[in-house]
């Protein structure tokens, strides 16, 4: 995807994947720094860890507590902070900037994809972690009506549920599965990645068929069971590959200054996906 979109862009760089331990992680971004990297995309366990590893952040960044998105950037001679990609010569000076492109892509996933708007609606989010407290603190600043947050460990979602109350304190808020129907049901959660992985909620306390539109951040593979079962119950669904897209469009956008080529980003992401 990213590749793809250097090269619309006509960019003399190359995106490549690298595999650091959580505890080598700060040794990583000062290594990048050091090499002169554009910038760095990190992902799970990385992206909490990350918010103390950079120099400054992004209000998106403060705003959903992680990062998932690096700017390097240098100070020029007027004493400005500016990408490497528009700044020439050496500098002395360079910065790691945090930024979080996840919780836009979310909400513009779930918009483009299933036609949710999250004002005002009734929403079970299953998981707390990295990617489900981004996507809860998220859903709460849009408004939604009813917030259903449901985790394998309570502990976890009763901390996202205090940060909630302090800041959204009209959004209602529940940390057990609802008794009602909802409109939107989220997996946040990475049960559906294996082959055999079992539904990501327990079916004997909440069905299926009371969810109008169902959302799995997991994307590989293509369709998970939860996905399966939500569509032979009637359901509208989609997995994360928009969302991962978006994501990834706004990372770019955040590295070059310039619009990403997101049809372009799309087709390359379908072909590794879906192979066409």
């Amino acid at each position: 995807m990213q590749n793809a979109g250097i090269a619309a862009l006509k960019l003399k760089w190359r995106y490549l994947a690298f595999d650091v331990h959580p505890q080598h992680l700060s040794q990583a971004i000062a290594g990048a720094k050091a090499m002169n990297f554009i910038g760095l995309n990190l992902t799970v366990p990385h992206k909490l860890l990350a918010m103390n590893m950079v120099d400054a952040l992004d209000e998106s960044a403060r705003a959903w507590g992680a990062v998932n998105t690096i700017r390097f950037e240098a100070k020029d001679d007027d004493g400005a902070w500016r990408p490497p990609g528009e700044f020439e010569g050496q500098s002395s000076q360079v910065r790691a900037y945090g930024f979080n492109t996840d919780a836009d892509a979310i909400v513009r996933a779930l918009r483009d994809d299933l036609g949710v708007e999250p004002a005002g609606a009734k929403v079970l989010l299953l998981g707390a972690g990295g990617a489900g407290r981004t996507a809860a603190l998220k859903l709460a600043s849009e408004r939604v009506a009813k917030l259903f947050l449901v985790n394998r460990t309570r502990s976890k979602a009763e901390e996202v549920a205090v940060e909630i109350r302090k800041n959204w304190p009209a959004v209602a808020l529940s940390l057990d599965y609802p008794d009602q129907p909802v409109d939107l049901m989220i997996n946040a959660t990475s049960v559906g990645l294996k082959e055999g992985d079992a539904l990501p909620f327990d079916p004997s306390v909440f069905s299926i068929d009371r969810a109008s539109a169902v959302f799995d951040m997991i994307y590989r593979p293509a369709e998970t069971v939860l996905l399966r079962c939500a569509r032979t119950a009637g359901a509208r669904v989609a997995n994360g590959l928009s969302m991962l897209l978006y994501q990834g469009a706004k990372a770019l956008e955040i590295w070059t200054g310039r619009q990403p080529p997101i049809e372009i980003m799309r087709k390359a992401l379908e072909r590794n996906v879906y192979g066409s």
